[in-house]
Parts: structure tokens; C-alpha cells; sequence
């Protein structure tokens, strides 16, 4: 059996500590690792569950990965391009991609008798993945869209919906203009109201058939405007892009999220560079606590420190066993920690007590991702720093001789 190790745990799980001088540092140095730990997890889960609901959101939306004709213009009146690829609807090629829909865009002014609002009528078709869109849906229902007929119905922004006082069964005009200048108006019905949180969606887009936009840009049923596509990990989707590209023509032209919305995606970098500061200001405080703690120990022992020596052990062995000693100080306030911690995350995470101003943060409320590999790695990267650290401090040991232990002692 490991001497050091042993002997640690003796005096570290042992009552050789009630009611003595260091009872109260080892308290304090306990609720630093507590607090510490509680802050560390609630930093990193809810900084990488804003990335990853923000990415998700503006995914679920747009596509992972859009493909468009390589000349296409940057108006929100799609090019065309025919819906017969080799890559769809299935697009073997790359295994990443589990799902591919096509859609189509076209610019309109929405008139009312008292106000009017610029909007782009996203056109989509039977392969649209309504469940993905589900989440978003606040009233109502989504568009029916069917094989063979035009459905007239459409989704809307609950900001649209409000500026114009519409509500799910409202009706209302949508004024186009044609390739030649001539003014079109189609009439629509509201069968749901939806809300992204992300202002480039909420603001314009309004999703309903694509029958409509072929029919207003006098397209048959095989020319649309893009293709969506949906990836399996959404961390990797510029990787997934540079695949796409390589399959596809050379007409053709495959851009990921992150490229199609890059100030956002820029923003969202911030997360890490926070969670990373957050991260490092914890770990001194948590270091720092245990150093003093550490400290005091041995010289609370001064003369155990001598009668070990006495003994014949070694420098190296004393100070494994004051490391050891700090570590099992610090499991109590680990375990206090990760329960207060992940018991506020998953109340967050299932009650949204905590709200954010959509206009600035892109979600309604602090979201929460939790990994237990997160959880685990946090805790063990907190001990072995801890670790390292305190060999440090336990450098002092080795100034201690025997003779002066005993006049302490004394």
C-alpha cells in the first residue's frame, strides 16, 4: 500500500481535525472549491449552449449548408436551377448530410389600410422538415403543402403578425413585381405564427408554397431557387461544405452557416474567449485557496513533519502526503459544488427561469448544455491543477529539520 496515501487519508477522513486552528481554514478552503466548481460548470454549459442554440436556430432556418447557382445574386429573389441533381433528394455521396430540401424565395410588399411591410415569401416544398421548424411555432399550425394543388396558406413572424394586427385565419395581399415590371398581388392565409428570435428572420420572411414563388416567376415544378441541406454535426459544417463542393458542379456553389452568417457566427466566438477567462480567474481563486490552506497544514504539523523524519522518511514522501491531504480537503467542497451547480442548471434548463433580451443575445432564455464528460473532465482538470500546483507550496517541508520540529514543539 502506498505509505503517503494511506497516511493522508488517515488524517484527512479522520477526527484528528475537529474542533482545532485549521478547522476553519479548511472550511474556507472548502466553500472556494465549492463556489468555484458551481461557477465553472454554469459558465461552460450555459456559454456552449448559447453557441450551440444561436447555430441552431439560424441552421434550422437557412440550412446547414445552402447550395445555390455560382452566379447568384445577393437579392432575396432566388436564381433558378433545376430540382433534378444527382444529389437529391438523397445525397449519398456525403454520409454527413441526412436531409435535403429544396425552397425558393421571392420579394413582396405586404398593404393593409393603415401600414405595409416589405417581406420575402420563402417557398418550400413537400420535403420541407416541418419538425425541425416545430419548435419555433408559437400559434397555429404550419402551411399545408401539398403535392399537386397551391396551397394558399402561409406562416408568419409574430413581429409582422403584430405591426399588422394579424392573427392565425387572418387573410391578407403580398404585392410582387414580375421579371417585365408588371405588378402582381396573390392573396394568403395565416395558418400559424411563428418566432426565431433571430432578427434577420423575424423581421422579413414569411413561409408558405413553393408552387407560388414557380408560379410567379413562371417556373414548372422542376426549377427552384436553392437547395437546404442538413448535417449531422453542426460543429463541422464547414468541413461538410468543402465535401459538398467537391461532389457537386461546377455551376453550382455550397456555403455553410457559418460563412452565410459570419458577423453572427463571429459573435458567437466571444462564448469561448469568456468561458476560457471565466475559466482560468477560477481555477487562481480555487488555486490560491489551497496553497494557503496547504500552508497552514504544514505548519499546524510542524512536529509530525519532524517525528516523520525521525522516522526515516523522505522529503518527497512528506510532501505526497500534504498534497494527498489538500486533495481530500477538497473533495467536500467538489461534491457541494457539482450538486448546487447542476441542480440550478437542470431548473434552468427545464423551468427557463432565467430570461435574455432576444434583441441582443438571439434566445429568449439562458439555454443549458450538459455533457457528463464536461462534468467529469471539469472536476478532474480541477484536481490535477490543484495538484500541480500545491507541490509548490509543499516545497517548505523539505526546510524542516527534526531538532527544530522539537523546539516548535516545545
Amino acid at each position: 500500500m502506498n505509505f503517503s496515501w494511506w497516511f493522508a487519508k488517515k488524517i484527512g477522513f479522520g477526527k484528528t481535525n475537529k474542533n482545532n486552528l485549521s478547522t476553519s481554514i479548511i472550511r474556507i478552503g472548502q466553500l472556494a472549491v465549492a463556489i468555484g466548481i458551481m461557477v465553472a460548470l454554469i459558465t461552460v454549459s450555459t456559454g456552449i449552449g448559447a453557441r450551440k442554440g444561436i447555430k441552431q436556430k439560424l441552421a434550422d432556418f437557412n440550412g446547414h449548408i445552402t447550395i445555390k447557382p455560382y452566379n447568384s445574386n445577393q437579392s432575396f429573389n432566388s436564381d433558378s436551377l433545376t430540382l433534378r441533381q444527382d444529389f437529391y433528394p438523397e445525397f449519398k455521396q456525403v454520409p454527413e448530410i441526412t436531409h435535403i430540401q429544396a425552397i425558393a424565395t421571392k420579394s413582396g410588399i405586404i398593404r393593409t389600410v393603415d401600414n405595409f411591410s416589405g417581406v420575402v415569401l420563402k417557398g418550400v416544398g413537400t420535403d420541407f422538415d416541418t419538425l425541425r421548424f416545430k419548435p419555433y411555432l408559437i400559434k397555429g399550425k404550419f402551411p399545408k403543402i401539398y403535392h399537386d394543388s397551391l396551397s394558399d396558406e402561409v406562416a408568419v413572424p409574430q413581429k409582422i403578425a403584430n405591426e399588422m394586427h394579424f392573427d392565425v385565419d387572418s387573410s391578407f395581399v403580398i404585392y410582387f413585381i414580375s421579371d417585365t415590371g408588371k405588378p402582381l398581388y396573390r392573396r394568403y392565409k395565416i395558418s400559424g405564427i411563428f418566432k426565431t428570435d433571430i432578427k434577420d428572420f423575424d423581421d422579413i420572411y414569411i413561409i408558405g408554397d413553393i408552387k407560388q414563388v414557380q408560379r410567379l416567376n413562371q417556373w414548372n415544378n422542376n426549377t427552384v431557387g436553392s437547395f437546404e441541406l442538413f448535417a449531422k454535426d453542426i460543429e463541422k459544417l464547414d468541413e461538410v461544405a468543402q465535401k459538398v463542393n467537391d461532389q457537386i458542379d461546377f455551376s453550382l456553389f455550397a456555403q455553410s452557416a457559418n460563412s452565410t452568417f459570419s458577423q453572427i457566427n463571429d459573435w458567437i466566438s466571444v462564448f469561448d474567449t469568456n468561458i476560457f477567462v471565466v475559466l482560468f480567474i477560477m481555477m487562481v481563486v480555487v488555486a490560491i485557496n489551497m496553497i494557503m490552506v496547504l500552508l497552514i497544514l504544514i505548519l499546524e504539523r510542524t512536529h509530525s513533519i519532524g517525528l516523520l523524519k525521525t522516522m526515516g522518511a523522505t522529503n518527497w514522501r512528506i510532501r505526497k502526503i500534504f498534497i494527498y491531504y489538500a486533495l481530500f480537503i477538497m473533495i467536500p467542497g467538489l461534491l457541494v459544488g457539482n450538486f448546487i451547480g447542476i441542480s440550478l442548471l437542470l431548473v434552468q434548463k427545464f423551468f427557463k427561469f432565467i430570461k435574455l433580451p432576444a434583441e441582443n443575445y438571439y434566445l429568449s432564455y439562458a439555454p443549458v448544455y450538459l455533457d457528463v464528460f464536461q462534468i467529469l473532465l471539469l472536476n478532474l482538470a480541477a484536481l490535477l491543477i490543484s495538484a500541480m500546483v500545491l507541490t509548490l507550496p509543499s516545497w517548505l517541508i523539505s526546510k524542516i529539520t527534526p531538532n527544530q520540529a522539537m523546539k516548535i514543539k516545545e
